[in-house]
């Protein structure tokens, strides 16, 4: 399976702190500003069964057919190293955020493996005030991220292929589309209260021939907190140019979601809906050797594609037990043969914090892809995949 590129968001070092108990490390510079160091450092133990009665081979189909194998890596999550600086000058509060993303693995089933593969995921600057922040820089983006940041495989591994180059999948393509890291200007309002709003201008991407994109891409998301309720909705809207075609088309998406939390007890669920936003990778695609053209049919034409995933989680004690369902879809054009691809994902697991920052994870997934509407209605793909790892936040 290809390299899968994943993810961290903005102050994701203050969620993993808060979830493993650890603080990191801040100091107070000599002029008024704050400087800290978070982050943690993971690695997953995983084998993999894949079926080799699959037949699938629709466009955007993630899972392998055949193969097995153990190996080691991070899991959705990579090793993350923060860096910010903080200050107030006059009423404006400043920052600036480097977050690096290490991993510990080759891929690829090579012996030989020199150097180490880093990810700058985050670079960006914040000031804001009363009126609200803006954000100016390399960050997550703003569509499908709320589900990112519930998946219960954040501390685990989720979805995969065997000896993967990059991050596990987690439950990315499986119930969700990946936001991913990109240049942004984004306005958010003051954060703190019940309901908050985001809205930004985004680098565009180009989506199967729509190449020349003369505007940036526009997100937006919305959340509202009530007692044990939060309720988001976010969206997104790309236009680009055909040079080839002389036409031009419009990508859109928009996504929606409910969390419940309370006394140990969580329940999350939450859907999307697209037309040429692709699957699994924003406006692309994996699977079945279609990496950049799942968008779009062979035509042009927009492929409607939607999602959604269900999960619950319990505490008691150190340990949090944890199981999700989800499932990706990307449908055919009218101008091709028929197809629907699914991809689905089962996980369960275990996550126990043995100490303030020691987090142990144990964890089983069942995956699949199949083809919903083709009149061949080849047997699916199906694989396990078995995981145990340590997380050490600081």
């Amino acid at each position: 399976m290809r390299r899968f590129v994943l993810f961290s968001v903005a102050g994701l070092a203050l969620a993993w702190t808060t979830a493993a108990g650890a603080q990191g490390l801040t100091m107070q510079m000599g002029n008024g500003w704050t400087f800290s160091f978070a982050g943690n450092v993971n690695m997953f133990g995983m084998y993999q069964d894949q079926k080799s009665s699959g037949e699938v081979d629709s466009p955007g189909a993630l899972t392998g057919v055949g193969d097995k194998g153990f190996f080691f890596g991070t899991g959705l999550l990579p090793a993350f190293a923060t860096f910010e600086a903080k200050g107030k000058e006059g009423s404006t509060d400043l920052a600036v955020h480097f977050g690096f993303a290490p991993q510990v693995q080759c891929g690829g089933r090579n012996h030989d493996c020199f150097g180490a593969q880093i990810d700058m995921r985050q670079v960006y600057l914040t000031a804001g005030g009363s009126w609200g922040q803006i954000l100016a820089g390399k960050e997550l983006g703003l569509f499908n991220r709320q589900n990112i940041l519930n998946d219960q495989t954040l501390f685990g591994v989720g979805a995969t292929g065997i000896a993967p180059g990059g991050t596990t999948l987690g439950r990315i393509g499986f119930g969700y589309i990946y936001p991913n890291f990109v240049a942004q200007l984004t306005y958010s309002t003051v954060g703190g209260k019940p309901g908050q709003f985001s809205i930004g201008l985004f680098d565009p991407s180009a989506f199967g021939p729509y190449t020349q994109l003369k505007t940036p891409r526009i997100e937006a998301e919305a959340t509202y907190k009530k007692d044990e309720w939060q309720l988001f909705a976010n969206g997104t809207l790309q236009n680009g140019r055909d040079p080839a075609g002389d036409r031009s088309k419009t990508a859109v998406g928009g996504g929606a979601g409910l969390r419940y939390t309370s006394s140990g007890f969580s329940a999350h669920g939450s859907g999307y809906y697209g037309s040429g936003i692709g699957t699994t990778l924003q406006f692309n695609g994996v699977g079945s050797g279609s990496f950049f053209d799942v968008a779009t049919d062979g035509e042009g034409n927009l492929r409607d594609s939607y999602g959604y995933f269900g999960q619950l989680t319990y505490t008691t004690g150190k340990a949090t037990l944890a199981g999700s369902y989800g499932s990706s879809y990307l449908k055919s054009t009218s101008s091709e043969d028929r197809f629907k691809t699914e991809n689905s994902l089962v996980s369960g697991g275990v996550y126990y914090q043995a100490t303030k920052s020691l987090k142990l994870v144990w964890e089983m997934n069942y995956q699949w892809s199949d083809d919903k509407d083709s009149p061949l209605n080849p047997t699916k793909n199906k694989a396990w995949t078995g995981a145990f790892g340590l997380m050490l936040f600081y």
